[in-house]
């Protein structure tokens, strides 16, 4: 990872979802869509396009298509006519910005199929939907919103206090059908509350290069197997749980509802101790006398790639590597400037919401980010 050139690189994933993917039968494919460029990406001015086809199964519906910019804003409405045997759905890219093609069916062509209902669809419900996405000149794309200009105050000053407070690191080992390695889960003293997690490394002298693991959206048990099995690779593993709560249980007594909580305030915000939290754990790492001194790496999907681009811009000086794959958190602000914002969806329509978000917003770290950046993106990712 240290040997890449460029500072972020946008792996493009197009089709189905991978919820789709876990289900086991594939759903049928009435379209077939061909885009114009096989990346997705195009420059200002290019025609953003499609040409689309019958699937595999004979259509049994008729579609009609919605093209949108950022997906917020309507830019262009038609009706597929498969008459020829094949259509295009086009528009030119006028901005940087994403497209999003929202492709839906209206009616059946056959009186013998279900009788009710829609199937088929490359979203992953099997309700007759579609979904395509380009990006135009996508590296243009610039912050909604300015960053607060007491930003970097702010979080340094979150962090100097953080650091007058003793770490108190408490062990407890666990037991794992892994060989070859420890595990342990740890507590650790933070502001505000305890960074708790699964720290693994290998079971024999040496330095190892670390891997900090952030974790996606929801209250869960962490998965204690797959930190074993990432230190028995080589690595010296901390497995981060985004709640302060034991990794081993599933609830905790956190709220689901936990990314509203404190919204209002920055002070207040559920994220505020997430992110110390995870920049405690951070500080641990580095104390390990079993870490080679050197390499960090930083992996996450969803709201742990949303805390992985936290992390990589709060400790810039320290971090190797980052790996995200969807990443969430970012362009909080983006509904109130025609752009439809995703996880944690904090509500367009508070104005102290909105300001408070910034703070959190990965927007906003992401600039101080000196490690390279591997990011992956979905196209037609909603969430």
């Amino acid at each position: 990872m240290t040997r890449i050139c460029s500072r972020t690189a946008l792996a493009v994933l197009f089709t189905a979802t991978f919820a789709a993917a876990q289900r086991g039968a594939p759903i049928p494919q009435q379209l077939t869509f061909a885009p114009y460029h096989s990346s997705g990406i195009y420059n200002i001015g290019e025609t953003v396009g499609w040409t689309v086809t019958p699937g595999p199964v004979e259509p049994a519906y008729s579609y009609k298509w919605t093209i949108r910019r950022n997906n917020a804003d309507v830019l262009k409405e038609g009706k597929l006519d498969l008459s020829s045997g094949k259509d295009r759905i086009e528009i030119a890219g006028e901005e940087p910005e994403m497209i999003y093609v929202a492709i839906e069916p209206v009616a059946k062509l056959v009186s013998d199929g279900p009788a009710s209902g829609f199937g088929g669809g490359n979203t992953g419900r099997n309700n007759g939907l579609y979904a395509l996405g380009a990006a135009v000149a996508p590296t243009k794309i610039g912050p909604a919103v300015p960053r607060p200009a007491d930003f970097d105050s702010f979080w340094a000053g979150k962090l100097a206090a953080q650091a007058k407070i003793p770490i108190n690191p408490v062990l407890t080992p666990v037991q794992t059908d892994t060989p070859g390695i420890e595990l342990n889960t740890f507590v650790l003293d933070a502001l505000g509350s305890h960074a708790q997690g699964y720290l693994a490394k290998p079971a024999k002298e040496g330095k190892f290069p670390a891997l900090v693991l952030l974790q996606y959206a929801g209250v869960y048990a962490l998965n204690a197997r797959s930190v074993a099995s990432r230190a028995a690779e080589g690595w010296l593993v901390i497995n981060v749980d985004s709640h302060d709560k034991l990794p081993s249980d599933p609830s905790g007594n956190v709220p689901r509802n936990y990314a509203a909580i404190g919204n209002t305030d920055r002070e207040t915000s559920y994220f505020l101790n997430m992110y110390l939290r995870d920049s405690r754990a951070l500080d641990y790492l580095m104390t390990q006398p079993d870490w080679d001194g050197k390499t960090i790496v930083l992996m996450g999907t969803s709201m742990g790639g949303q805390q992985s681009l936290m992390l990589a811009g709060l400790r810039p000086e320290k971090i190797t590597a980052v790996l995200v794959c969807v990443p969430a958190g970012a362009d909080s602000n983006g509904d109130l400037h025609g752009r439809k914002a995703g996880y944690p969806n904090w509500p367009p329509n508070d104005p102290k919401v909105m300001n408070t978000a910034l703070y959190f917003d990965t927007v906003n770290f992401a600039s101080r980010i000196k490690a390279p950046v591997l990011a992956a993106m979905g196209f037609i990712d909603t969430t």
